[in-house]
């Protein structure tokens, strides 16, 4: 199951997420991401839209591996900033729905 907060910030998303167990850098280790997707659960995703510039938007997940590890994954909403990585954590959070 997924929840939605609403932070103030990304850096804020990310240090409650720190503080909650959440310490793996899943953007430095997203090969793991794709090659086992179903390995994965995600936990947490936070949305931030930022007020003034797009660049600003960005998401962040909270994930849980099969084993336990606890983690973020940041990503943008724009076109240039999908990954696959990215992509999979979108469609595992639209089947988790």
């Amino acid at each position: 199951m997924s929840y939605m907060y609403h932070y103030c910030s990304v850096s804020k998303a990310l240090e409650e997420l720190t503080k909650n167990g959440y310490t793996y850098d899943f953007n430095i280790h997203d090969k793991e991401i794709i090659a086992n997707p179903t390995h994965f659960e995600i936990q947490h995703i936070y949305r931030y839209e930022g007020d003034s510039n797009p660049d600003d938007e960005a998401i962040v997940y909270g994930i849980k591996s099969i084993d336990g590890l606890c983690g973020v994954f940041v990503t943008g909403f724009s076109a240039n900033s999908q990954t696959d990585a990215s992509q999979i954590l979108i469609d595992i959070s639209i089947k988790g729905r």
